[in-house]
């Protein structure tokens, strides 16, 4: 085996390389598959229960009154979610967007929201209303305390660790005082130290949340992290989840949209935010997008296994470089991202146009750093997708801050993500990969 500082002397060590990283990971790869297996039961039965029928396929125009199909996707969502109720809507523009209706729709004025996880993902800073360079500086109009809702945050991520966590959680939760919704973020964010939540770890949060407050709701962002696991987080006990069509549970195939997934009444909240009061979910068409939602989420857990595997991969590459992973190449996963620390400005931007090179859209173009609506700093992303930031593919990002750390996600083959290792590597091997 190479030693962690040995640079490869030819393509044919790199071969070998990846063949002993792949022998490595076997039984992580069998694990991978075996979660897999289950959730695609868990689809091919709703499926099936709700007699799903290409008559659900048909286009709607107008206002889509009584639109069966857009009624059996719900449907067949809430199954695979293992909630009371979903909804599916290509009117949802981002994950983001989805998760703000669910968090709006289910508050009013005068009430509090906490975080329990720490800083939330910087596209949230905004819908909450908080800036953490300029607290001075007015909310942003429309966000949650301009309309009067009151927030604040703790991070019980590293009390899940503890001997006592129970014990720890419930003491965190009272102190920080009453709450009428809790925010729970799955995924680490644009962070190398906090790592990402297990359901099980994020079921212990909501046990320790219903022992000082039971009637408050709980809402987990779900980015990511959709299929990973056995279960979502409704199975541990969250009131209402959300994220994007475009990431996990899209499949590839989704052109668009988001979903918001839990208790009935939750649900209903969300909508009334996105549509109008009275309105809700009864109206809006799909735009002929039935078929594709449908086969997206129908074939996601492959696609899902086979990037998670593309993420234990990179992980394994990127230890060999002699980076920082988190998490390491061995650590089970609970969502897409691989996290990797350059440390320099100048290393992060190389390796999203390295890794630009190996996409099958637009690998001509080099990436460059700009300011992207909803993020505090300016941001580099690499991702030549299908569908215009479509995170199920293969694509990275990483805010132009220290540690200056890239965030790879997705890979709709593990084959794709395989050759982008590969042509990586190559690129180290001829010295035109300076981030190594």
């Amino acid at each position: 085996m190479f030693s962690d500082t040995e640079l490869f002397k030819s393509k044919n060590d790199i071969e070998i390389f990846l063949d002993r990283a792949e022998a490595d990971l076997v039984q992580v790869y069998k694990n991978i598959d075996r979660i897999g297996l289950i959730v695609q039961e868990r689809i091919l039965r709703a499926f099936r229960e709700h007699h799903l029928t290409e008559e659900f396929f048909a286009e709607r125009t107008g206002y889509g009154i009584d639109d069966i199909g857009r009624d059996v996707i719900d449907e067949i969502f809430a199954d695979i979610f293992e909630a009371e109720a979903c909804a599916c809507r290509v009117q949802f523009v981002s994950g983001t967007h989805a998760i703000a209706c669910a968090i709006m729709g289910n508050m009013a004025s005068g009430q509090r929201m906490v975080g329990l996880t720490g800083r939330p993902y910087d596209t949230l800073l905004e819908v909450i209303g908080i800036d953490d360079k300029d607290p001075r500086q007015l909310p942003q109009r429309g966000s949650l305390r301009s309309f009067g809702v009151d927030y604040a945050q703790i991070d019980c991520v590293d009390m899940l660790d503890l001997v006592d966590s129970e014990a720890a959680l419930v003491a965190a939760i009272k102190d920080v005082g009453h709450a009428d919704l809790y925010h729970i973020q799955k995924s680490r964010g644009y962070s190398m130290q906090r790592k990402t939540l297990s359901n099980v770890e994020i079921g212990q949060m909501i046990q320790a949340v219903r022992r000082v407050n039971p009637d408050s709701l709980v809402f987990v962002d779900n980015c990511y992290g959709e299929f990973v696991e056995e279960h979502e987080p409704i199975y541990y006990g969250a009131d209402i989840v959300a994220g994007s069509l475009i990431k996990n549970p899209g499949g590839g195939m989704a052109l668009t949209g988001g979903y918001v997934a839990g208790r009935k009444q939750c649900v209903e909240g969300a909508l009334m935010r996105l549509t109008a009061p009275g309105i809700g979910g009864h109206l809006g068409i799909t735009f002929n997008q039935n078929r594709s939602i449908l086969q997206g989420v129908f074939i996601a857990p492959s696609v899902v296994g086979q990037a998670v595997k593309g993420a234990h991969l990179a992980a394994r590459v990127f230890e060999k470089l002699g980076l920082k992973t988190f998490p390491d190449a061995m650590s089970p996963r609970y969502d897409l991202i691989q996290a990797v620390e350059f440390g320099e400005r100048q290393r992060l931007i190389d390796f999203c146009v390295a890794l630009q090179k190996f996409s099958p859209v637009n690998a001509h173009v080099a990436p460059e750093p700009s300011g992207m609506p909803g993020y505090a700093d300016q941001v580099i992303m690499a991702g030549g997708s299908f569908i215009e930031g479509a995170t199920i593919e293969l694509s990275a990002d990483g805010p132009l801050r220290p540690p200056y750390a890239g965030y790879m996600q997705g890979g709709l083959s593990y084959l794709h993500v395989k050759c982008a290792m590969k042509g990586i590597l190559e690129l180290c091997l001829t010295g035109a990969a300076p981030f190594a």
